[in-house]
């Protein structure tokens, strides 16, 4: 290797690109190859022992794969694209991460810089195309730049609200040489990843929570992106006050944690969405005030003192007033906030969630958990599969009824254990996901909760399980439906089933093709050994399920309506 005078390496752009991700300490990366990003695939040859490449099916497989490492590692993931279609495959994930705030840097190919804006073949605008869906992106014409933008892609991509970032190298760039020298970077001026907490903000919201009668927690993503989970245990410890979560905040606590009273939301827990509208004082934690938990915002805990505490001030008011807003890492601000904040316990208070949890047991749960009818439901498959694993697996879900029944049933004891798409909602997440959560914590089970609609949308990724031997464990929650949509129909459509049932392949010959083992159930007598199959194999798994085909989730709020308006039937 050619060095200069200053003992420093004269390296291709290719393979300072490498070579700028092992320090960062990237050790997988996922993605597809093609011809404008050819010389990092070159490059990459000979870095095998040191970066290992998962080749995906498609490039969209390549970002969620890449997501579903994130968000179990806490790492940023990592993904190679190609120029053209390769790198427009990508948005759907880019866009999926930015909604969700999932740290990733993914690296596409570009025709050479002579080349742009003359519609070379498989040019197109990359960075304009991403810069709505990411946190920063940048097209790379020279070498010598490419150390400097991963630098800063890494830093942006996990400091403050992690989220992700494009970096578009054209061609020749990948070719030039020039002397490598790495620099990490850790300020960027006119970025400030975490603002300025005041502490007159910590004392005001002490005294709001101090003087409260029926306080209420709201616990999202924010506390497990910030590592927050034993500050926010002490904080509740302390306060007494009772905590729901939204979907993404699944697991920031346990399940079976005393002061946990269910899930927010459209799908949520009677006791959290009611009692929204009747505590006196909301404390938002790391969580963003979707409209899947506040329902018509006008009707949304008008009663109550709100205090949000919040790492990105774009959230301060966007949707919901704040009358003490508490900008800051929450692992920071929690600290700050329990230390003068009265300990104190809310039985009374307490007692109202029980109160709504006996109804909910009485009028839905008991129905999904213990059904009289022939039919098996999806929430008696999920909470039999959680049970299997002892409480204690990685969820990972698509998008649909599956996703909610799995929210609802899955029970948790660590954090980060549960993947899935919420802002955007996409079909087709749940399987590569799954892939880059077992990758990103093999010696943890993975169980990825799937409907026929979503699996067929990335079903290609069975090839990549397949050549990686991912010991995923995949449970498709199969009704024939895009059941989701359907229950819309049925409840707000007239049951008029437009384009939503499904005329579905032998899933079972599919599995085979690919080397999966997998057992297909249409009875509940044989649910229970099929299940113990599942946990005792050591490699992938598809367990098809046959359930009732218009099963519904409940309760439920209605779009456009209070939450105080949930329905349970």
């Amino acid at each position: 290797m050619e060095k200069n005078k200053k003992g420093k390496e004269r390296i291709s752009g290719s393979e300072a690109l490498l070579r700028s991700l092992l320090c960062e300490g990237v050790d997988l990366i996922f993605g597809y190859p093609g011809g404008a990003i050819m010389p990092v695939y070159d490059a990459l040859y000979d870095y095998q022992d040191k970066l290992h490449h998962v080749l995906t099916r498609h490039e969209q497989g390549a970002v969620h794969a890449a997501q579903g490492y994130a968000r179990v590692t806490g790492k940023v993931g990592v993904c190679f694209a190609t120029s053209g279609p390769g790198a427009t495959n990508t948005v759907t994930g880019i866009a999926d991460a930015m909604i969700d705030s999932t740290p990733l840097v993914v690296i596409t190919g570009q025709v050479a810089s002579p080349l742009l804006g003359s519609d070379a073949f498989q040019e197109i605008d990359v960075v304009g195309i991403t810069q709505p869906i990411t946190k920063w992106n940048y097209l790379v014409k020279n070498a010598e730049d490419i150390p400097d933008a991963i630098a800063r892609a890494f830093y942006i991509a996990s400091t403050g609200r992690p989220g992700p970032v494009v970096i578009d190298i054209a061609k020749d760039a990948q070719v030039g040489q020039f002397d490598f020298e790495y620099k990490k970077v850790n300020h960027i001026r006119s970025y400030t990843p975490t603002p300025l907490t005041k502490q007159g903000s910590i004392i005001e919201a002490a005294s709001v929570i101090n003087s409260a009668k029926k306080p209420l927690a709201l616990v999202g993503q924010g506390v497990i992106l910030g590592n927050a989970e034993n500050e926010l245990k002490t904080f509740l410890d302390k306060s007494g006050i009772p905590a729901a979560w939204t979907l993404l905040g699944l697991s920031a606590m346990p399940t079976d944690y005393e002061l946990n009273v269910g899930m927010l939301g459209m799908h949520g827990n009677i006791g959290p969405n009611i009692k929204t509208n009747e505590c006196d004082v909301l404390i938002a934690i790391g969580m963003r005030f979707d409209d899947r938990v506040t329902g018509d915002i006008s009707r949304y805990a008008t009663q109550a003192k709100i205090i949000h505490l919040e790492i990105d001030p774009a959230e301060i008011n966007k949707i919901i007033h704040a009358d003490v807003p508490v900008l800051g890492d929450v692992k920071e601000t929690l600290p700050k906030l329990t230390e003068v904040i009265q300990e104190k316990s809310y039985p009374e208070w307490m007692n109202e969630f029980k109160e709504c949890e006996d109804l909910e047991n009485k009028k839905v749960i008991s129905e999904e958990l213990m059904p009289s009818k022939d039919g098996m439901t999806m929430g008696e498959v999920v909470r039999k599969v959680s049970n299997a694993f002892d409480d204690d697996a990685i969820m990972v879900t698509d998008v649909g009824q599956h996703q909610m029944m799995g929210s609802r049933y899955f029970n948790f004891k660590q954090t980060r254990s549960v993947v899935t798409s919420g802002g955007l909602g996409t079909m087709g997440f749940g399987l590569p996901a799954s892939l880059g959560a077992k990758l990103g914590m093999p010696n943890r089970e993975v169980c990825l909760f799937v409907g026929d609609g979503g699996f067929q949308m990335t079903i290609q990724e069975l090839g990549t399980i397949f050549q990686t031997k991912a010991a995923v464990k995949i449970i498709l929650l199969n009704n024939n439906f895009l059941g989701m949509v359907r229950q819309w129909q049925e409840l707000f459509f007239d049951r008029r089933y437009a384009s939503t049932e499904l005329d579905n392949p032998d899933f079972q010959t599919i599995a085979k093709g690919y080397g999966i083992e997998s057992k297909l159930v249409t009875s509940r007598d044989n649910l229970d050994e099929a299940i113990e199959q599942m946990v005792k194999s050591k490699s992938s798994f598809l367990l098809e399920v046959r359930v009732e085909k218009e099963g519904n989730v409940f309760p439920m709020v209605p779009t456009g309506c209070s939450v105080s308006d949930i329905r349970l039937d």
